[in-house]
């Protein structure tokens, strides 16, 4: 399998996390912002990332990949099947999605990817997004993790995948979160990020960051 997008994309690490828990090989190639092979434009006609190619399957959308992933190899299971975790484990991709990543979005791209790749930016916005609607976040994300440190039935779920994304380029540009103030959100982000699975993905992502910030 290829995904075609930029590895330090939430969606795009959301994906190659995924695939990584589920024993999926593939393969990551650059796309996005005007790049990227002409499968990509096929596979994703509005640009967005990730797009995957499966031999002549392809498909766009970080969810729908995912969905594709999990019915080729439901184990080892990502997405509860007791209804209620099923349902919050829904949840919090979706806020992962649409709430946390609009927000780490606005951040990321006007602190570091809009400088990399001279486009159109203003850090201003980021520094409103930080001090307006982040903390916010932070304090709902405290507000419900369990003593476990897992989101979802006591173990590590794409809940926890889809979740920690976006908060983890917050965390390439910003050192807001502090254990004095969110010690679960802070405890959460450090078990996640030394899982194997993400501990590979960051570390691809590593040069990548490197070369942005030169």
């Amino acid at each position: 399998m290829i995904v075609h997008g930029a590895r330090p994309s939430p969606f795009v690490r959301k994906v190659v996390v995924f695939a990584a828990e589920k024993g999926i090989e593939i393969e990551v190639k650059s796309a996005g912002y005007g790049r990227g092979e002409p499968v990509f434009a096929k596979a994703s006609p509005f640009g967005k990332i990730p797009a995957l190619e499966d031999g002549d399957f392809t498909i766009c959308d970080s969810t729908a990949i995912i969905t594709y992933m999990d019915a080729l190899r439901p184990e080892p299971n990502l997405i509860p099947t007791e209804p209620k975790a099923r349902a919050r484990t829904i949840w919090y991709e979706e806020f992962g999605d649409t709430i946390a990543q609009p927000v780490g979005g606005q951040m990321f791209f006007n602190r570091i990817v809009g400088k990399a790749l001279k486009l159109p930016h203003d850090p201003a916005l980021a520094d409103v997004a930080e001090a307006e609607k982040i903390p916010g976040i932070y304090d709902y994300l405290e507000s419900v993790l369990p003593d476990s440190g897992w989101l979802v039935e006591d173990r590590f779920t794409l809940a926890d995948i889809a979740a920690a994304s976006p908060l983890i380029n917050v965390c390439y540009c910003s050192k807001g979160l502090t254990a004095e103030r969110w010690p679960k959100v802070v405890a959460w982000m450090a078990q996640v990020k030394a899982r194997p699975s993400v501990a590979g993905a960051l570390a691809q992502e590593a040069a990548i960051l490197a070369r942005m910030a030169a």
